[in-house]
């Protein structure tokens, strides 16, 4: 029997390298093809990116929108824009194509730390058909034409997220480490993602219950969080006397409380108020006066707006599918709306390391609710969901078929059992 076995795993060991080998070749295929062979468009905040990165390559001025130095946006993306700027001598050459093969580069890295996230979390068979899934999802192709944060940002979150995995299995100070360098990589390309160490280790420490290894690897992930982010600490401390770990932007928050996106419905005078003092002010009347309206932009009115489409990136054309125009749509709206049905099935078994996909994914979408809401927005999700809903799925196939296996083998069993007392 154990031979049998042997050569069946013999068997399947080369089977799956060359699936996995296959799938990537081509997730590379379609990725390039798409860079290639559409004509990309450009985003306002691309065209500001822009300015601000040949302000800071020809001044020496680190600005956002603005000719003065500031803060208004982390230097993560801004500092990989000038890195490739000066790469291929950017006043004779449109550095734009060379960001985009480049992302091409990230996002196939990207494909394989999720790959990587979801065979530990749930073996070869998940890990395979979430690959699949990945590799020709549509935003993850699209999103390398967009000269914007999302590849970045997401090559950076799947990074953390596998990185914290291997920190909660070794407990070493280096992973911790290491773990941390990742979040403060991330948060310098999307500051919102910081708030994610608290979930993790409030989590591990349910999880072990053991209070000063939690605090050991926190400490450890902190220090290298600090580590990465101290250099952009520091120069705002310097340059603009203030204390900002991450920016100083405050619109997609003022932005968030004009339910619907309706932004002339008059709820408060903005004359001679700063952007905050008109978001407080909006809040205030928009809970107590409007209630309903509030509460269900807040919920629901955020999250069909977050979620309901799937990214495009800057804009192409022609569009490029690789399935006909409903099956793209779709394949993201069956992720989505299966997704509640994944983190129930997660958070029954919540003592697995599959929980903290849960949580991180929870968590930012939480936090997202506090602004305004953008269908960009679901794109680093979109890995997590993937994984969790390939892993239930998976997990109610087996269910029955197990249950089958089990059955087939105990009736068995008896019939060997009674062939043997003679009673059959």
């Amino acid at each position: 029997m154990n031979t049998f076995t042997s050569k069946i795993s013999t068997f399947k060991k080369p089977l799956i390298i060359t699936m996995v080998i296959l799938i990537f070749a081509l997730a590379a295929f379609y990725r390039l093809d798409f860079v290639a062979s559409v004509k990309h468009k450009v985003s306002h905040d691309t065209v500001n990116y822009d300015i601000m990165v040949r302000q800071l390559l020809e001044d020496g001025i680190y600005a956002y929108k603005d000719t003065e130095p500031n803060a208004r946006v982390t230097p993560g993306y801004p500092l990989f824009m000038a890195a490739v700027y000066k790469m291929v001598d950017y006043q004779n050459n449109d550095p734009f194509p060379y960001i985009r093969y480049i992302q091409v580069g990230i996002s196939m890295i990207t494909l394989w730390l999720i790959y990587s996230i979801a065979r530990k979390l749930a073996g070869q068979t998940v890990s395979i058909i979430v690959l699949l899934i990945s590799s020709v999802y549509l935003p993850f192709i699209w999103s390398n034409g967009a000269v914007l944060t999302e590849t970045l940002a997401c090559f950076f979150l799947m990074l953390y997220i596998r990185l914290q995995l291997s920190a909660f299995e070794r407990k070493t100070r280096t992973t911790a480490l290491l773990t941390g360098a990742a979040m403060g990589l991330l948060v310098l390309t999307r500051p919102e993602f910081l708030i994610l160490i608290a979930p993790a280790y409030v989590f591990y420490y349910f999880w072990k219950k053991d209070f000063k290894l939690t605090l050991k690897l926190l400490l450890f992930t902190c220090i290298g969080a600090g580590t990465v982010l101290s250099p952009w600490v520091i120069r705002n401390i310097v340059t603009l006397n203030e204390f900002v770990i991450a920016s100083t932007q405050v619109n997609p928050f003022v932005a968030g409380t004009y339910p619907d996106k309706n932004y002339d419905d008059g709820l408060v005078d903005r004359e001679g108020k700063t952007q905050m003092e008109v978001a407080k002010e909006r809040l205030k009347i928009g809970f107590t006066e409007h209630t309903s309206m509030f509460v269900k932009w807040y919920t629901t009115g955020k999250l069909k707006y977050t979620y309901s489409k799937m990214y495009s990136g800057s804009g192409h054309s022609p569009l490029y599918f690789i399935f006909s125009n409903p099956w793209g749509s779709r394949l993201h709206t069956a992720l989505v709306w299966f997704c509640p049905v994944a983190l129930i099935a997660a958070l029954i078994k919540w003592r697995k390391p599959v929980t903290l996909l849960t949580l991180i994914l929870v968590t930012m979408t939480v936090t997202r609710l506090a602004f305004v809401p953008e269908f960009r927005y679901n794109y680093t999700s979109m890995p997590l969901i993937i994984i969790l809903d390939t892993m239930a799925a998976v997990a109610f196939i087996r269910w029955p078929w197990n249950r089958y296996i089990k059955k087939s083998h105990l009736q068995k069993g008896s019939v060997i059992h009674d062939e043997s007392t003679g009673n059959s």
